[in-house]
């Protein structure tokens, strides 16, 4: 037990390091978010005052092009907001504060990613990136290439990107999987108990996991193909990968509820378009090319460290845990 225990403060060490730098370059998104969209030539020939109403989003419907005075970046600085709120939240709760469970870590050898949202939400997001990668890596060795859906101006996918999150998780964690996982699970009704549930399915009492994870990996699916089949999508490549952090999100919802599952979100979308779009400004480059500067590189190697550290400190805690457990018995 006490090997265990000296392995996980070895690999905590590291690994608090290196979530320490994720949580600051997350913060420092933010206010990079806020220049990109009101500060630098994002748009070209629009910038955020640009009205809502003439997205292709509301092309086919009443709305479309109608004369209310709401701009796009009326409607990003709302979305910026509750993201920090989001963010806050995060970082206070729901046990202790990050940096106290930070530091438990090295100090005790003992990992509780559901002491603090951020911890589990910059591990699993970690993870999320180490998949990707890998599903990316092996399907161009089969010739399998993925291409982004084609954006006529930056300003309005950053836009979009920045609220995908929002819209996504509502639809495919939320409606999806929360509301199915009370029908299932639920042992009392009422609405207050609903709305804390939606918020946190691990408020419910699940005892057999078998239908929750079996709804996740169809959930997770059906969130691959959505990227794949509606509106201007990805191309074929992106399913997998799709449907990997779909699942990944599906389980961190379980887990540690919306505030995982949606940060998780918004840092794969808003917090790598942000720094993307922030360096093709600075050099006055494309976005794709943004993609490849060393910045980026660079970003993508820290997480992929992350998310093999994160994997490791997984098994040995639940070994630990297992082993602690056993003993108890």
């Amino acid at each position: 037990m006490q090997n265990s225990n000296k392995i996980l403060q070895a690999l905590g060490i590291p690994f608090t390091a290196l979530l320490s730098v994720i949580f600051g370059l997350l913060l420092i998104s933010f206010p990079i978010g806020i220049f990109v969209v009101f500060e630098s030539e994002i748009g070209g020939d629009i910038n955020y005052e640009y009205p809502l109403t003439h997205l292709d989003l509301f092309d086919g419907t009443e709305m479309y092009q109608a004369p209310i005075d709401v701009s796009i970046g009326d409607v990003f600085v709302i979305l910026w907001t509750f993201y920090v709120v989001i963010f806050v939240i995060a970082l206070l709760g729901p046990k202790h504060g990050f940096l106290k469970s930070l530091s438990s870590i090295i100090s005790f050898g003992k990992y509780d990613d559901k002491s603090n949202y951020l911890i589990g939400i910059t591990t699993w997001f970690s993870i999320l990136i180490l998949i990707s990668v890998l599903i990316n890596f092996i399907q161009e060795g089969f010739g399998i290439v993925t291409v982004p859906p084609h954006a006529d101006n930056d300003l309005i996918q950053f836009f979009y990107v920045s609220l995908a999150p929002l819209t996504e998780e509502f639809g495919f964690r939320l409606i999806l999987i929360g509301i199915p996982l009370f029908a299932i699970y639920y042992h009392k009704s009422s609405i207050k108990y609903f709305i804390k549930c939606l918020w946190n399915p691990g408020t419910l009492d699940i005892h057999d996991y078998k239908k929750a994870i079996f709804l996740i990996v169809f959930v997770g699916i059906v969130f691959g193909f959505a990227h794949i089949a509606i509106g201007e999508s990805w191309s074929e490549g992106k399913f997998a990968q799709a449907a990997a952090s779909g699942i990944i999100l599906g389980w961190v919802y379980l887990r540690h509820g919306f505030v995982a599952s949606l940060l998780i979100h918004w840092a794969t979308n808003y917090f790598v378009f942000a720094y993307a779009n922030f360096i093709s400004q600075l050099n006055f480059i494309s976005i794709e090319a943004a993609f490849s500067h060393s910045l980026m590189s660079s970003l993508e190697l820290l997480f992929l460290i992350t998310g093999a550290l994160s994997i490791s400190i997984l098994i040995v805690s639940r070994f630990y845990s297992k082993k602690v457990s056993d003993l108890e018995i």
